[in-house]
Formats: structure tokens, C-alpha cells, sequence
């Protein structure tokens, strides 16, 4: 893959890379070879399809660039770009991008929003500007602060900075990992990428399991919970750290936080008051999110979240905008939202486009969706967000917004309502623990079982929690895995991210936009969306709207009837249909997995009794196999881990992935 260096040269270093699809490789010695990079290139394709560049640096001999990959052959760093055109849509806005001395060199995926006041700041400054959007004006704000840009920055980035000041090449990542950054440290070198498949088109390896991150996948549904994924050896530079990997030594590269949310500042407003502020920060969150250059749309649940977004949108653009919103209509009445959509949409004046999908459908998109995942994926449902962005692309949109990161800075899923009453009960307030449990009761979709479980996971220790697991009937490890596999690998056969004390409920919002639900869900609305080179925007999840929300107190998110999301409900008041804020269920963009999954019994067992299926040494096939038929004749209680299993299984076998190697 790459050359050879001469023998009358010391080892140098070699990199290379893609942006809007990002890719790199690094080298000690010897210089890289055009046709790796090319080819993760073009593997990105979905991701910028309206132009792209290639730069290569040679070192002592300067920088090439230009369209073709050949300018990046025999170089020391090659950078390439895949452009998906949003803002400035000339070739003032292509990449990569250089600074007027040479010494810098930018690609970068995403959109900074606040790039209109950042440019007025610099060109105070002395910087001067010929394109109109945001790319120059990022790598101008690094060119005059370095590092500390990140600070000023509210948007959404993954990007790589050729820095011949410093010698060095220094990746970094938007405060949520809205947009994805991995890399892999070789045997004298390093890779970076922004999909796992490019990585390892550069790196020219195959595909090996991480056990850990595989026991948490299956067990837990847990994707994306650190740096590690479930190919052993990439990882995923976290959100919030920036990577600098020198040019000039072996690298040993140490991500480093730019930014740290914490529920540690408290907010000193009466609840009128924060809901009033909150409002004012999410207009002006929501109305840099509108600027585009191409159309924009949005994803519409019919939930609080979404309808946030979509009323906001109306009320800042007014009439002049042609609103489309794009909606999954799950048909079953059960999981169905149709009504809520139809509400929201009508008092929007929206254009409404509504999806349905169907478990033969699953089936037949399967490979593409899986080509766009990579990693397996936790449940059907992301199969139905996928047809979302497909039916958004076939309306003309480049751009949709939605309400993603709502549900993990305001208290909006069921469990954290067992961390709000921890919180209660480590404040001695146990009259108020105990009103809170009755009324939580009687939310929609809340047992007193569940209530127990997710008390139980932050109050009991932790020595007691495979025991309570297992009187509950949720063993750590169950009859379908191998405890064999797992009891001679390095997995960690514990659940994730336990608090040493029993946990609050702000340290519980914390762990769920760093660990748990955020991450996977952002990695799977990245490359659903991409997938059909839509960009896909998230405006409750900027720095300052997290930093307000984690430090509003506890009965503003959670109030005293057990009612998540109380203050953003008191903001939206007027501008959202009260019909949908006064929502007590939780539906969370459901597919009817288990009916989908009976009725696609023969392919279903196909899978489980593959030879791919037969070969993975975690699963155990006998138990598997019963597994299957106890949830499929309703004698189990059903969850995703059937799917988990059959994703895992055509994972492996599609992708030729090894478990040792």
C-alpha cells in the first residue's frame, strides 16, 4: 500500500486523508500510494456528491493539489475531500481549502452556523475573505486562534488541519459527535476516517471484533458508548476532543476535551423565567440552523421535540418559507403517531410527506442499509428513519432539521424517571420520592416493574446487580450467548457507566449525551441521512442550550407528577398545538419489530442457522434458536436482542469479519 523509503533517508512520517467522507493514513517510513486514498474517496461518494479535491504534501517540495488523486502520490500527507454543496455553492467554497501563506490546509464535514458573526469578528481582525461561507472562515478563526476556535464555534464539524507551524496534523470533533471522526493507530503509523469502512480501505486490513464493545451491543444495545467500536483497533475520536498527531515521530496520539458539560452551575430563575429563556435560545438556535443555500426540510414525529423544531421554523421564516416535513407513519395504533404529525403539521402550514414501511421492505433494503451503518444497528426502527431521509431526498431536500437531543438534556425517556427519584431520596425528601412513584404509575407504558428495574440499576451496588438480574429474569449473560466465548475474552460482562454513588438525575442527562442514547442515535441519523446526502441539522443540541438545560433544577425537567420535558413544555406554549405539548406517552419512533420479525419467520431462521451464524463464537446456536421460537409464540417477553443478533450475523458475513487473528 505504501512505498518504500530510501535507504539514504531517516523515517518520515506519511498521511493521508478524506473530508466530508475523512480518511488518513500515516506512515513512518515511506510515502503514500494514490490508490487507497482514491478508493476510500470514492467509498465516500454519498457523503459529498457535488465535487471533490485531493491535496498532497510533499515534503520539502510543497503542497499539490487538485482533482485528480495523482497529486497526492509519493507524498508525505495526502487530504481529500468529498463536498456535499450547502452554503456558497461556487468553487470559492472548494476543498481542500489553504491559508494565503501555505502553512495551513483544511478539510472539514459539517456547518458552522455562527459563521456570519465569527467572519465580522475576524475581518475586525485584519482577515479578509472571497467566498461567502463557512469553511474560510473556519480555517481563518484557526489561522488567528488555534485550538481556542473551538470555544467560539456553535455548529456541527469533523475536520483535519495540516499545520506545517507545528508540524503536525490536528483533527477535532463538534461538542456532540453530530459528525463522525474515526482513527486507528498502526504498526508505525496512523489512519483517520469519517466511516469505518473507509478507514479500513486505507489501512488495508480486515475486519477483527472488539469483544467488549461486542457484549454490550448484543446484551445491552449499547453502540457508540466510547472511543472503542466493534472493529477491535478503531476508535472513534469522542465528541468534544481534538487529536494532534505530530508529522516528524512514531504517533501515540492522546485525544484531549475542549469542552465538559456538566450539571455542576445552577441557573437562579423562577420556572416562567427559564421557560421564557429557554425559548429565546432556541429561536436562536433553530434560526442558524436554517441557513442553507438549498432547500430545507424537516423530520417530523409528532412528538414535543420535533414539533418544536417545526413550529420554530414557521415562526422565524414566516410564510415566505415552503416548510416540508417528512414523517414515518408506523400504521400500527399502538405506535402510530399519524394524529400528532397531521396536528402539527396542519397548524405549520407545512407540506406533508408521510413514509410507511413494510417488514418485506426490510429485507430487500437490507444490504444497502447495512452498507450505509457499517456497524450493525440496535433495532428496526432505524430502518424506518432510513426511509424518512430516502422520501426526504425524493422531495428535493438537502437539508433537514429534526429534535434529536431533547429527550437527553430534558428528562424525556422513562427511565430517568427512577434518577429523579434517587435524587429526591439522596435529598431526604421522601414524602416527594413517594408522591413522585405514584404518579409515574400512571404515565403511559410505565410498570411498576420497570420503575423497580431502573431504581434498582442506580441504588443497588454493584457486587448485587447480576443477582438482581438475574431474579428478574435479565441475566448478565443468557442462555443465547456463549458464556464459554466470553469467560476467555477480555469482555467486561457487567453493565456500562454506573455511578459509584447512586445516581442524580442531572449526572444521569450527562452519561445519556456522552455514553448511552446519544451517540448511537447521532451515528445512526449521520449515516441514514448521508446515506441519501441529506445534511441533517440538530438545533437543541448546541453548547449553550446544553449549558442552560443541565443547569436548570431537577422538577424543571422532571416535574413533581413524574411529566419530563416541563420546562421546554411551558416554552413552547403558544407556538406548539397544545394538543401534542399535553402528550403523556412515550412512543419514540417504534416499529412493530416483533410482529415484523414473526411474519419474516422463514428468512429470520435462515440467517439464524447460516453458516456466517453458525461461526460466531459469542452466540450460542442452540440457545439462540430457542430464544427465537420462546419470543416468536409470545412465551418471552420480546426486546431487540433477536434483532441485535440476526443484524450481528449478516454483519459478519457480508463484511468477512473475524473474531481472532
Amino acid at each position: 500500500m505504501l512505498g518504500d523509503a530510501s535507504d539514504r533517508e531517516p523515517p518520515r512520517t506519511s498521511l493521508a486523508g478524506v473530508m466530508c467522507g475523512i480518511a488518513g493514513v500515516l506512515r513512518t517510513a515511506g510515502a503514500i500510494d494514490s490508490g487507497p486514498l482514491a478508493r476510500s474517496s470514492q467509498m465516500l461518494t454519498h457523503r459529498g456528491p457535488d465535487d471533490h479535491g485531493f491535496l498532497g504534501w510533499h515534503d520539502g517540495q510543497g503542497v499539490r493539489s487538485g482533482r485528480e488523486p495523482a497529486v497526492v502520490a509519493g507524498a508525505r500527507l495526502g487530504l481529500a475531500h468529498r463536498r456535499l454543496s450547502i452554503l456558497d455553492l461556487t468553487t470559492a467554497g472548494r476543498q481542500p481549502m489553504s491559508s494565503a501563506d501555505g502553512t495551513l490546509h483544511l478539510v472539514y464535514n459539517g456547518e458552522i452556523y455562527n459563521f456570519r458573526e465569527l467572519r465580522r469578528e475576524l475581518q475586525t481582525l485584519g482577515h479578509s475573505f472571497v467566498s461567502s461561507g463557512d469553511t474560510e472562515v473556519l480555517l481563518a478563526a484557526y489561522t488567528e486562534w488555534g485550538l481556542a476556535a473551538l470555544d467560539r464555534v456553535i455548529g456541527m464539524f469533523a475536520f483535519a488541519v495540516l499545520d506545517l507551524r507545528a508540524r503536525a496534523l490536528v483533527l477535532a470533533r463538534d461538542h456532540f459527535g453530530i459528525k463522525p471522526l474515526y482513527y486507528q493507530v498502526l504498526e508505525g503509523g496512523f489512519a483517520f476516517a469519517s466511516e469505518v469502512g473507509a478507514l479500513l480501505e486505507l489501512s488495508g486490513q480486515r475486519p477483527v471484533v472488539d469483544p467488549v464493545a461486542l457484549y454490550h451491543y448484543l446484551r445491552f444495545g449499547l453502540t457508540d458508548h466510547g472511543p472503542a467500536t466493534l472493529v477491535r483497533g478503531v476508535c472513534q475520536l469522542p465528541a468534544a476532543h481534538h487529536l494532534t498527531v505530530p508529522l516528524d515521530t512514531t504517533p501515540s496520539p492522546t485525544p484531549l476535551r475542549f469542552w465538559d458539560p456538566r450539571p455542576d452551575a445552577r441557573v437562579e430563575l423562577s420556572f416562567n423565567e427559564a421557560a421564557s429563556r429557554l425559548r429565546e435560545l432556541l429561536l436562536e438556535s433553530v434560526g442558524l440552523h436554517l441557513r442553507s443555500d438549498v432547500p430545507v426540510g424537516a423530520a417530523l414525529s409528532g412528538g414535543i421535540d420535533s414539533s418544536s423544531i417545526v413550529m420554530l421554523m414557521r415562526h422565524l421564516a414566516g410564510n415566505g418559507l415552503e416548510l416540508h416535513t417528512v414523517s414515518y407513519d408506523a400504521e400500527d395504533p399502538e405506535l402510530g403517531e399519524r394524529r400528532w404529525i397531521e396536528i402539527t403539521g396542519h397548524a405549520a402550514s407545512a407540506r406533508q410527506h408521510l413514509v410507511a414501511a413494510q417488514p418485506q421492505h426490510l429485507v430487500e433494503d437490507l444490504e444497502r442499509l447495512m452498507e450505509a451503518q457499517y456497524e450493525p444497528f440496535i433495532s428496526t426502527s432505524i430502518y424506518a428513519q432510513y426511509c424518512v431521509f430516502r422520501a426526504a431526498a425524493a422531495a428535493g431536500l438537502k437539508v433537514m432539521l429534526d429534535g434529536q437531543g431533547a429527550d437527553e438534556l430534558l428528562g424525556g425517556y422513562r427511565h430517568h424517571l427512577a434518577a429523579r427519584l434517587v435524587s429526591l431520596l439522596r435529598r431526604g425528601q421522601l414524602a416527594a420520592a413517594a408522591r413522585l412513584w405514584r404518579r409515574s404509575r400512571r404515565l403511559p407504558g410505565v410498570a411498576d416493574s420497570d420503575l423497580l428495574a431502573w431504581l434498582g440499576f442506580h441504588v443497588l451496588p454493584e457486587l448485587l446487580h447480576g443477582a438482581a438480574r438475574r431474579l428478574a429474569g435479565r441475566p448478565l449473560v443468557p442462555a443465547w450467548l456463549d458464556a464459554g466465548w466470553l469467560s476467555q475474552c477480555p469482555a467486561t460482562v457487567s453493565p456500562l457507566h454506573r455511578s459509584s454513588t447512586p445516581a442524580a438525575l442531572g449526572e444521569v442527562l450527562v452519561a445519556s449525551l456522552e455514553r448511552t442514547s446519544l451517540p448511537m442515535l447521532l451515528r445512526y441519523e449521520d449515516r441514514d441521512s448521508m446515506a441519501f446526502s441529506i445534511e441533517s441539522r440538530v438545533p437543541f443540541l448546541t453548547p449553550q442550550l446544553a449549558d442552560f438545560m443541565l443547569a436548570l433544577p431537577e422538577h424543571y425537567i422532571i416535574d413533581d407528577s413524574g411529566t419530563g420535558k416541563a420546562v421546554l413544555r411551558a416554552a413552547m406554549r403558544g407556538l406548539v398545538p397544545d394538543e401534542v405539548l399535553d402528550r403523556r406517552d412515550k412512543v419514540g419512533f417504534a416499529t412493530p419489530e416483533q410482529r415484523w420479525l414473526v411474519e419474516l419467520t422463514p428468512w429470520v431462521e435462515q440467517v439464524l442457522s447460516s453458516e456466517a451464524a453458525l461461526a460466531i463464537p459469542a452466540l450460542s446456536h442452540s440457545g439462540l434458536l430457542q430464544e427465537w421460537h420462546a419470543v416468536a409464540t409470545g412465551r418471552r417477553r420480546f426486546d431487540s436482542h433477536i434483532w441485535r443478533c440476526l443484524n450481528l450475523i449478516r454483519w459478519v458475513e457480508r463484511c468477512s469479519v473475524r473474531f481472532e487473528d
